[in-house]
């Protein structure tokens, strides 16, 4: 299914889930072909951090976005990802920026579930909202915020759109990755509630991203 036709069939001009110009925002490449990356200690906070705010500053860049569709290594330093086959294809946008940077609903929405997903490697709070396209439904997921984003947070509460309703979490609290945001969209939840998976195994890749449309028409 096609997101920017229902769009546009509906009348629908989403916000930007994160605010910022076009031009200000720099591709972020965390892929397993990236070999900057071999120089970077994952686990260390400071490191990977670095890693990623440097690129911005060096670039002048406001955020950092990318990472639909790529394939990475980077979820090696997670048991959460492990398994005969791990699971290496991220299946959202990230957009890198600092803490605290408020988050946007695109579209108007309720609020399907919520969830602190508190084991390392894992999104941390999390946010997913249900809209209604039509006759369609969609549901965008928004990982790696602050914990005071859940508060006051309740199955079904109306979201209108361009309200702020998270924010970044910093690193201890998103969980343990540098500031940014997750965010993935799915026509079907396939009975998860408060998760859905970021990342998958490549022999699952095309069941996956067809279920997850490119989150990058909303952004821009």
């Amino acid at each position: 299914m096609s997101l920017i036709p229902l769009l546009k069939e509906n009348q629908l001009q989403p916000t930007q889930v994160i605010q910022f110009e076009a031009q200000s925002a720099l591709k972020l490449d965390l892929s397993k072909n990236n070999i900057d990356l071999v120089q970077v200690d994952m686990n260390d906070e400071r490191q990977f951090t670095d890693f990623v705010f440097n690129q911005l500053k060096e670039a002048n860049a406001a955020v950092g976005c990318g990472g639909y569709g790529e394939e990475r290594s980077l979820y090696s330093r997670s048991d959460l990802f492990s398994d005969d086959e791990p699971r290496t294809i991220h299946l959202g946008i990230d957009i890198w920026a600092p803490a605290r940077t408020p988050v946007y609903a695109p579209l108007d929405a309720i609020v399907h579930s919520v969830d602190n997903r508190a084991y390392h490697g894992d999104y941390g709070p999390v946010i997913i909202l249900e809209h209604q396209l039509g006759d369609q439904k969609l549901f965008s997921l928004y990982g790696h915020l602050s914990v005071d984003s859940l508060d006051s947070k309740v199955v079904g509460q109306e979201i209108k759109k361009g309200e702020q309703f998270a924010w970044l979490g910093a690193y201890k609290e998103n969980f343990h990755w540098p500031p940014h945001l997750h965010f993935q969209l799915m026509w079907d939840m396939q009975g998860h509630v408060g998760d859905y998976p970021g990342v998958c195994k490549a022999s699952e890749k095309e069941g996956y991203l067809t279920n997850c449309p490119d989150p990058e028409n909303l952004l821009f």
